[in-house]
This record gives structure tokens, C-alpha cells and sequence, in this order.
């Protein structure tokens, strides 16, 4: 028997007047999902416990059987967890984004936040502009001072590890759930340690804004990365054993680094496929066989595609609807076909791991749909897969057991 999760990270979402009132889900067209929904288990589930921040860190440690409300810390040292990063006592780890200030001749606090992700930046140009930064001088005496460090990501996703770090009563905001908003109000505060942030965060705007690097980035059109953002702040965690819970192996196969960080932590293998981006165009197809080779000598493999989520950050409602479909055809259906051609016996897994709003461009913690396909059985439940059918069906208080649930236990 072989177990497969599906999670389209972001893609649930409440319905929104530009598509006659559907929700994304109810509007694309996702006719194997549809088509699986219809023979399998169709249900909602709390992925995000009452008093936690809704975000795919709390929501995918759910998922994978881990209560955030014990074993969460924050988002950041998960992530670096991937990198192969162990934190020791004592020291943090925060989420570093190269991010887009608007322009202009006015207070840095005045100004507001465009983009969480500086339009999208390539990788080898993050990398570049985040190496200056780190390599200026006056910012390098700083961040020394402050005992931080930089891990560096190829994408918009870079890492601030910090000695002796006091995150006593700290408030750091992610930034995607803000876009257009005045940072003043947004900035790290609460403590000293926060103040220390904050001033290397107004620093890095003075000398990034407009660094040669982000002039040809504007000279072409693009976004300038010209700011950082901290937030994501945890200290070291542990997790528990993902084969210790289920007795089931295998791997992770995403471009992100928090899905890598926690099946990392789980005892999962972390599985990079060439071309994956995290972007709506990525190399997915590379993605399902990867999965599929895991597979040959494991019991599970999880696919997880981050488009939807960014596309709704973006405010890309017709990008969100392409991943959607995307998902479906390039993802769901591409396993469904090579299992069966396989002749294995299946149960997959498919969910949003919480909702990202159209409406807001930010996450949202009510409960989504999921959906439980049995190769082995036609449920003949007629439904098709969208947040309205999934209230039709079963509900997971506890998103912590969904996992199990996959497995029948």
C-alpha cells in the first residue's frame, strides 16, 4: 500500500464577487479532483488550533502530526532546519526577506510595503543583493554587534541566525499579510532586541534603496529589493518521529525550505527536484517523479506546491486560478495516472494547508476542505472538491489527526 499527500499550499479561500461569488476551488477547472472527490472522503479540517497564527508553519505541522501548540517555536528555525542549521541554547533564528518598499522622498516609517517577496526576485539576484548588504561595511559592524549572521536562500526566503538572543515579549508581523500597508506600525517591537532589528532593517533600506543592483533591477522594470523584514523569530525545536507515529517511510518533495525543514525533523527524507521554484511556473512534472521514485522503496511521499499561496499574496487572482488547474493536471492527476500504471494500491491525501484570501492577500485560519481518495473503493459520494462539499462531510477538530487518518489508524 502507498500513501500520498498532496497539498496545494494556500488554495482554499472564501468566495470571492469577481468569480460570481465561487470560491477559486468552485471556479477553476480541477476535473480529477473533482472526479477523486467524488469517489473518496470529503471533509473539513482545522488545520490551525484556536490561538495561533494561521501560516503554513503551524497548519503543515498539523498536517504532518505534529501539534503546533506544543512542539512550536517559530517558523524560522524549521526552515533552517533544511540548510542544515541546528540552533544551539540560547540562540535564534529568523526569516530574513529581501522585500520592496515604496519609493520616494518621505520617512522610512511613512513608506509602505509592496511586495513581501521584492516582486517575485530571482534567486542569483537575491543572493547578490544580500551578499552586498551583508558585505557593506557599515552594515556588516552592525549586524556583528548583534551577533547576526546571514544564511543565504535563492529566492526571496534568506535567513538571520542571532547569539544570545532575547526574544522576550518581541513582536515581529509577517510582512505578506501587510502588503500595502505603512510599516511604521509593523516594525519589530517589544523588547531591546527588537530595537536592534529595527534599526538594522532601516539600515539595510539606506543602503539597498539604491544600490547599482537595484537600479538595473528598476531600469528594467522590476521591483527593487530594497529592504529586509525579520519576523519567523523561534529558538532550537524537536520534533516527533514521523515513523515512530505512523511506521510508515519516505520523503518530502517541495521547493520550499519549511516543508523541508519539518520532514526533515520528522525523520522524512527532503527531496529537491531541479527546476522547482516555488513560483506558479516550476517544474512539477519533476516533482510527481521524484515522488514516484521515492515510492519505489517507501511507503509515503508528499508533494507540496507553493503557487497558490504567492500567486494570492501577489494579488494574482488569475495566477491562483492556474495553479489551481495546474495542480490538478500536472500534479494530481500525473500521480493518479503513474500509480495506477504501476498497479499499486493507493491513498491520497489532498488539502490546502489553510486559506489565503483573495480578498485580503493574507492567510486565514477557519478550517478547509480535504479529501481522502481510496484506490481501492468508489465511495460514490457525487461531490466535487471545494470548501462548500467539504462542510458536507466529516469534521477534524484536531487537524494533528488527519494524518493518521490517511493511514487508517
Amino acid at each position: 500500500m502507498k500513501y500520498v499527500l498532496v497539498i496545494g499550499d494556500g488554495m482554499a479561500d472564501n468566495p470571492v464577487p469577481e468569480l460570481g461569488n465561487k470560491t477559486p476551488l468552485e471556479y477553476a477547472d480541477i476535473p480529477t479532483m473533482d472526479e477523486l472527490a467524488s469517489k473518496g472522503e470529503l471533509g473539513t479540517v482545522k488545520t490551525v488550533p484556536d490561538g495561533l497564527v494561521a501560516g503554513s508553519d503551524t497548519a503543515i505541522l498539523s498536517i504532518f502530526g505534529c501539534d503546533p501548540r506544543w512542539c512550536y517555536t517559530g517558523r524560522a528555525p524549521l526552515e533552517v532546519s533544511a540548510e542544515g542549521v541546528k540552533l544551539s541554547p540560547g540562540d535564534a533564528a529568523y526569516r530574513c526577506n529581501m522585500v520592496t518598499y515604496e519609493d520616494g522622498d518621505i520617512p522610512f516609517e511613512e513608506k509602505r510595503i509592496l511586495s513581501h517577496n521584492a516582486g517575485s526576485i530571482e534567486g542569483g539576484e537575491s543572493i547578490a543583493i544580500i551578499t552586498a548588504l551583508f558585505e557593506d561595511p557599515v552594515f556588516k559592524a552592525a549586524a556583528d554587534k548583534a551577533g547576526i549572521s546571514v544564511l543565504k536562500s535563492p529566492s526571496f526566503r534568506h535567513f538571520a541566525m542571532q547569539k544570545n538572543a532575547d526574544l522576550t515579549n518581541i513582536k515581529l508581523i509577517p510582512p505578506h499579510d501587510h502588503l500595502g500597508e505603512k510599516i511604521g506600525p509593523l516594525l519589530p517591537s517589544g523588547c531591546d532586541n527588537a530595537k536592534i532589528l529595527k534599526e538594522l532593517m532601516i539600515l539595510a533600506h539606506t543602503i539597498l534603496d539604491h544600490h547599482p543592483l537595484n537600479e538595473a533591477r528598476r531600469a528594467a522594470g522590476k521591483m527593487p529589493a530594497n529592504g529586509i523584514w525579520f519576523w519567523a523569530e523561534g529558538t532550537a525545536v524537536a520534533l516527533p518521529n514521523f515513523y515512530e507515529n505512523y511506521k510508515k517511510t519516505g520523503g518530502v518533495v517541495s521547493a520550499v525550505p519549511l516543508c523541508h525543514g519539518i520532514g526533515n525533523l520528522v525523520g522524512l527524507d527532503m527531496i529537491s527536484v531541479e527546476g522547482a521554484t516555488g513560483e506558479l511556473e516550476t517544474n512539477l512534472e519533476g516533482k510527481v517523479d521524484a515522488a514516484m521514485e521515492e515510492l519505489k522503496d517507501h511507503d509515503f511521499a508528499a508533494v507540496h506546491y507553493e503557487a497558490p499561496d504567492e500567486c494570492t499574496h501577489n494579488g494574482d487572482l488569475p495566477g491562483k486560478l492556474k495553479a489551481i488547474e495546474y495542480l490538478d493536471r500536472r500534479v494530481v492527476k500525473n500521480l493518479r495516472d503513474q500509480l495506477d500504471a504501476a498497479g499499486y494500491e493507493y491513498r491520497m491525501l489532498i488539502l490546502s494547508d489553510h486559506k489565503t484570501l483573495t480578498s485580503t492577500r493574507g492567510h486565514d485560519g477557519t478550517p478547509v476542505p480535504f479529501l481522502i481518495y481510496d484506490s481501492r473503493k468508489d465511495l460514490n459520494t457525487g461531490m466535487k472538491y471545494s470548501e462548500e462539499c467539504g462542510l458536507k462531510g466529516p469534521y477534524i477538530e484536531e487537524g494533528v489527526t488527519l494524518m493518521a487518518r490517511l493511514f487508517e489508524m
